[in-house]
Parts: C-alpha cells; sequence; structure tokens
C-alpha cells in the first residue's frame, strides 16, 4: 500500500446555517490515492447502515461510500442544501463506524474523519448517561481503532444569546475528543481562513533528523527534527505529445528527450559518456575536473547536530534567517528527552536566550548548516516544548547594500499634515480586526495562484476548450484590497492623495554638462554654445554614441559619469569598491601627468564625485586616507599649488556628520589640510 495512503471520511454539515459557506466546502481535492467517503448531516432524508439496524441517526445521509477517488465522483461534488439542524455527534458516530466496517484494524492505513461544521446546533440527548458521557465513550472508541478526528469550525458570527448556550456545550463537547488526544481542533471566521484551513495536499510528515543534540561531550538529548515550513512549489508541466492515436485510452503522451554530444570538428562522431568530462569555467578558461576529482575535493561530514553557544535574542534580527523553518522535538516516548528539552527550552525563554547550533542532517552530507534555536513553549498538557530552528547566512550570504539617508534630502520630507495623512492611511490598512484578530493568518490562507491553476487545471481536465476562469470572491480577498475597508475610509483615501498630489514636470531635461567634458579641441570649442551646453542636434548625435552596457571602468571621455554608474551598480558588491580605486588612481594619473595645470580642473571635478560617492556608500576612509596621502606625498613638490585649489572648491575631510564610519569631526574635517600637518607621520 502506498505510503502517504489514507482513508478519509469528510462530516460535511450541511444544515441552514452552513448555506453561506458550501460553495467554498465543494472545492475539496483530493491525492489520487486517497480513499474518500463523504458524509452529510443536517439533511432532509436519511441514509447510513447504522440508521437501518439500530435505529436512530435521523438526517444523516451517506453521500459517497468508502473508495478511491475518480473524475466522476469530482463532478457529483454538489453538495445540497439540508433543511434541518445538524447533529455532529451522530455524524462522527456514523463515520467511524464505516472505517470499522471496511477496515481490518491490524492493517497498517491512516483512518481519519473530517469534521467541517460551525457547531451551532444542539445534539440530541443520548439514552443514557449525558452528552459528555457520550462524547468520552466514543472518543475511547476512535482512540482503539486508531481514528483521528480534525475540526474545522466556521463561525462568521454569533446569532446571539439564546444560542451561546448550544455553542458553550458544543465547545465543551469537541473539547471531549481533543483531550483524548484524538482530535484537532481549528476555528475559522472568514470563507478566506476557511478555503485554506481545508488543506489541498495532506503532506506526511519526515524526520529531516534523528540523534543526539550535543550540548557537551558528556551531554546528549535525543531529538528528531521535521520540517515546520516548506515552499509549495508551482507544479512541474510536462511535455505532452498529440503523435499517439486518439483512440488509445491507455497511451501515455510521454516525451523521452535524448541528448547527443558530438565534436565541433566532426559533427558526425558522437562522444560517448566515458569520454566526455565536465569542465569549470575559472576566469577565461575551463578546468576539466574529473568525478573522481569532485568527489575527492569534496568535503565529507558526521552526521550530527552540535550546540556552538548561547547568545541574547535580540542579537539575531529576523532578516537574518533563511530557507525553511524547521522543529526540534524530544524523541516520543522517551520521558528523559521530553524533561530535558523542556528544562532547557524553558530556561533559554527566562534568560531571553538563542542557541546557535552546527547541524549535519545526514553522513556524509556536503555541507554543514549553522543556526538559531529558539524555545516554543507548548499551551497544552499533552503536548511536549520544542524548538524553532532558523538558517543563519555566512559571510558569503550577507548582502551589504549601504543606501543614502533620505534625511540628507529635504526636498523628500513629508511636512506634518502628510506625515499624519500617511499614518492614518497605514492604521487604515491594518489587518488587524476590531476584535484583535489578525485577518489573513498564514496557516489558514491558501495561495492564489495555486489555489487558481488547481482550478483551472480541473476545468480543463473535463473541457479542453475551457477559459481561465476568473477569481472568485474568497481569492480576491487575498490577491486584492478588500472593498468593504476602501468604501468604509473613503475619506482618508482622498485626504491622502490630496496631501500627495502628483504633477506633470515640465521641463526639459538637460544632459549632464560633465558627458561632454573629455578633452575637446580648438575646432569643437566653437559648436559648443555657452556654459559648456551641447546644441540639440549634437547632444541627439552624442547621447545615440553613448554605450547603452554596464560600465566597467572609468575611461577618459567622461570619468565622473563612468564612476557614477559603476557606484550604482547593485548587480555584485565588487563595484563599489573598483570604481573607488579606480577614480583614485585616475587622479593621480591627471596631476602627474599635468602640463602647467591644464587638468587641475578636470581632477578637482573628479576629486568631488569621489566624496560624494564615498559618503552615500558610507566609505569615508577611503576618501580621507586618499587626501591624506596626496598631502604627504605632493606638499613639497611642484603639485602643492592644487593641493592650495582645494580648500576653495570645498574640499575637505569627511565628518563625522556626514557618514557615521568617519573618525573625524566636523570642526578637524573643515580645519583640512591643517589637520594633515598636525596628524604624525
Amino acid at each position: 500500500m502506498a505510503r502517504n495512503k489514507e482513508a478519509m471520511i469528510f462530516l460535511i454539515d450541511v444544515g441552514p446555517s452552513m448555506h453561506s459557506v458550501l460553495p467554498e466546502v465543494g472545492k475539496l481535492i483530493f491525492a489520487k490515492s486517497d480513499l474518500v467517503g463523504i458524509v452529510l448531516f443536517g439533511t432532509k432524508d436519511t441514509n447510513n447502515e447504522l440508521e437501518k439496524e439500530v435505529g436512530g441517526y435521523e438526517h444523516v445521509f451517506v453521500l459517497r461510500d468508502i473508495g478511491v477517488v475518480d473524475e466522476a465522483d469530482l463532478e457529483t461534488l454538489n453538495l445540497p442544501r439540508g433543511t434541518f439542524p445538524g447533529d455532529f455527534l451522530d455524524a462522527i458516530v456514523v463515520g467511524m463506524d464505516m472505517l470499522i466496517k471496511k477496515f481490518n484494524p491490524k492493517e497498517k492505513l491512516k483512518k481519519c474523519l473530517h469534521l467541517i461544521t460551525n457547531a451551532q446546533c444542539a445534539t440530541k440527548e443520548p439514552y443514557e448517561g449525558t452528552k459528555v458521557d457520550q462524547a468520552v465513550t466514543i472518543a475511547h472508541q476512535m482512540n482503539a481503532q486508531g481514528i483521528s478526528l480534525n475540526c474545522l469550525i466556521f463561525r462568521e458570527k454569533l446569532w446571539g444569546v439564546e444560542n451561546q448556550q448550544v455553542i458553550d456545550e458544543n465547545d465543551k463537547l469537541l473539547n471531549q475528543f481533543s483531550q483524548q488526544a484524538v482530535a484537532n481542533i481549528v476555528h475559522v471566521d472568514s470563507t478566506t481562513s476557511l478555503l485554506g484551513a481545508i488543506k489541498a495536499r495532506r503532506i506526511n510528515p519526515v524526520t529531516i533528523f534523528r540523534g543526539d543534540l550535543e550540548l557537551s561531550s558528556t551531554m546528549k538529548i535525543k531529538v528528531w527534527v521535521y520540517k515546520k515550513t516548506a515552499e509549495e512549489k508551482f507544479p512541474t508541466l510536462k511535455k505532452y505529445s498529440d503523435e499517439a492515436p486518439t483512440r488509445d485510452k491507455y497511451a501515455t503522451h510521454e516525451v523521452k528527450v535524448d541528448f547527443e554530444y558530438k565534436i565541433m570538428e566532426d559533427p558526425d562522431k558522437i562522444v560517448p559518456p566515458e569520454q566526455r568530462i565536465k569542465g569549470y569555467r575559472y576566469g577565461p578558461q575551463v578546468v576539466p575536473i574529473s568525478a573522481s576529482e569532485w568527489e575527492a575535493a569534496k568535503v565529507k561530514l558526521k552526521k550530527s547536530v552540535k550546540l556552538l553557544g548561547f547568545t541574547k535574542a535580540s542579537n539575531i534580527s529576523r532578516h537574518y534567517y533563511m530557507k525553511d523553518v524547521n522543529i526540534f522535538i524530544p524523541e516520543p516516548g522517551n520521558t528523559k528527552a521530553i524533561i530535558a528539552v523542556s528544562a532547557l527550552a524553558r530556561a533559554m525563554q527566562e534568560k531571553n536566550r538563542s542557541a546557535i547550533l552546527r547541524c549535519v542532517w545526514r553522513e556524509g552530507q556536503g555541507k554543514v548548516v549553522v543556526g538559531v534555536l529558539t524555545p516554543n513553549l507548548s499551551s497544552v498538557d499533552k503536548i511536549p516544548d520544542s524548538f524553532y530552528f532558523n538558517v543563519l547566512p555566512f559571510a558569503e550570504d550577507v548582502r551589504e547594500f549601504q543606501f543614502p539617508s533620505l534625511s540628507k534630502f529635504s526636498s523628500c520630507q513629508p511636512d506634518e499634515k502628510q506625515q499624519e495623512a500617511a499614518d492614518d492611511f497605514v492604521k487604515m490598512l491594518d489587518l488587524t480586526s476590531s476584535n484583535r484578530k489578525e485577518l489573513l493568518q498564514p496557516e489558514y490562507t491558501p495561495n492564489p495562484v495555486l489555489a487558481q491553476f488547481y482550478r483551472f487545471l480541473d476545468l480543463k481536465s473535463k473541457d479542453p476548450g475551457s477559459d481561465i476562469p476568473e477569481l472568485d470572491n474568497s481569492l480576491k480577498k487575498i490577491a486584492e484590497p478588500d472593498f468593504d475597508i476602501l468604501s468604509r475610509n473613503k475619506s482618508i483615501t482622498n485626504h491622502f492623495e490630496k496631501q500627495f498630489e502628483l504633477k506633470e514636470n515640465s521641463k526639459k531635461r538637460k544632459l549632464s554638462r560633465h558627458a561632454w567634458r573629455g578633452k575637446p579641441s580648438v575646432s569643437d570649442e566653437k559648436e559648443v554654445g555657452k556654459e559648456g551646453e551641447v546644441p540639440e542636434t549634437q547632444s541627439a548625435s552624442l547621447v545615440k554614441a553613448l554605450p547603452s552596457t554596464n560600465v566597467e571602468k572609468i575611461g577618459d571621455l567622461n570619468p565622473v559619469q563612468d564612476f557614477e554608474a559603476m557606484m550604482k551598480r547593485r548587480d555584485s558588491s565588487k563595484w563599489t569598491s573598483k570604481a573607488i580605486k579606480e577614480m583614485k588612481s585616475y587622479i593621480i594619473y591627471l596631476l602627474e601627468n599635468s602640463f602647467e595645470g591644464h587638468s587641475y580642473q578636470k581632477a578637482i571635478e573628479c576629486l568631488i564625485a569621489l566624496r560624494e560617492g564615498c559618503i552615500l556608500e558610507q566609505e569615508p576612509r577611503e576618501f580621507n586616507d586618499f587626501l591624506l596621502d596626496m598631502c604627504k606625498k605632493w606638499s613639497k613638490t611642484d603639485l602643492a599649488d592644487f593641493l592650495s585649489l582645494m580648500p576653495s572648491k570645498n574640499i575637505t575631510l569627511i565628518s563625522k556628520i556626514e557618514a557615521a564610519d568617519s573618525d573625524l569631526t566636523e570642526a578637524a574635517a573643515k580645519n583640512f589640510p591643517a589637520t594633515f600637518n598636525e596628524s604624525p607621520d
């Protein structure tokens, strides 16, 4: 039998109070191997074996006996509207009876009842004992038969005080199942959460590690590690062939792809696998590495989970977390492990500490994982404490991008009214409802892209010519802003729009003067207008001649423009340091090859650009050290007159006010070049 195969019976309340959500309940999706039965309660008619055998169990209708899911069954899943209040205890007993009669108790098969109701209708009085006694008896029987119960309780709104007593009584009955460790109860209050709670896929937990959590060489705790969250990948679309005969119903339409490797000099000769080898690009060349060499070069690690140490929880920022979340639980049935994990988790919670672990999940694994362990204390007596584990980045994984503060740009600062309008707009879109319950909770919010894909796939399987359907209302609440919230707060959105009015910029953008300050010849000077502006006809041709690719080095024609372009590149962290290094070299080249100061102006412009770039990228020491080195090197040479020009052009050292990483005060920076004279050699 398939590993993930399970028998499940859906117990669906179709009574009058559930009519509004039945369309969402009808969107159940099953796996191919699932054995599924469907029981409705709250119906006008009665159809179940217990009613025929012993009587009672009225208004419980077996819509589908337990069997493997097929397309015909899915097409008939149109839930009727019942006319009677539903009794969920009767439905549970009928479903349990179906599973007991269908399967042998020794058969290795997961058996589960899925109850979908709002539990707002009263249950019948039992013939003997109380309702609580009846619920406990049913729970014990389910435990003995290995049957679990998943309860999905939908309550959009309460009916009133009279119905509250019934609701409280039903919650008490359902809690009896939970206390006997046979039930998982989930409450939802919207059709969107209901759609997410009805899981399209049931994933069996599989451990990624079973072994010791090593606190020291002599202190170890037996733990199991599972994935807590994992990204649901989009279904893989396979190649399909329509060459098979249309009447062949057993045709797989599978497409097989074979690759052949040939020599360029002799295209007719095929290279066999034993004559092929992988190559890895290293700079301009390709280095061949055989499979045996690659295997020998791998770092083979032993399976282990070891504690490296503890740190304050505040030291681990949320944005450090990488990949999926894992959960560490004590080894099931191991009392010592349960007590040890609980003691450690509660001590870490009390001291506000997190643990740093080094993990190798499998023997011979090629990479090691370093992560943070945070305590997860349980509020349920029968569920032990555990830990959450998040992978932390190595130095190569961190992307340190420096961005200038908006406080440096006065034009970007909002006034008091604009700030107030923005605050009101953000508060308006708060997803926390009036009762402080979060909307669109991740556990019950389905991925609208996947849900829409599966819906379209279902339609396409029935009718190949089907069009893509529109999003239904439940998915629109996830993918689009809530219309009710926007309509209720129309005045806030209008006020926000008025405070941030958009205006068209009528000014024509002029080309930067720096772009044309290369080495103009005497003949070119006649064609250039005042202030170095370029006529429109010439500027158009110049713009057209500019390269559109990313700048990779500082050229002699437009050094400032090239420098700024390299500093703006974000495809690699190397461009900032490379731009600063090349600009320094270019400034030195200009000055050392200057004749009677003809390149001083260009060197000044480059220095100004270098200073601004170092401030924006928070690299003040690069500029300050460069400026001090220039003074030290040229203060007693012919270039001393260039150094005297810098204060008049406001070229000073970068202070702490301009860049936080600088170690100079504002006064010391402005006192340059006196600062150089005071600094030791």
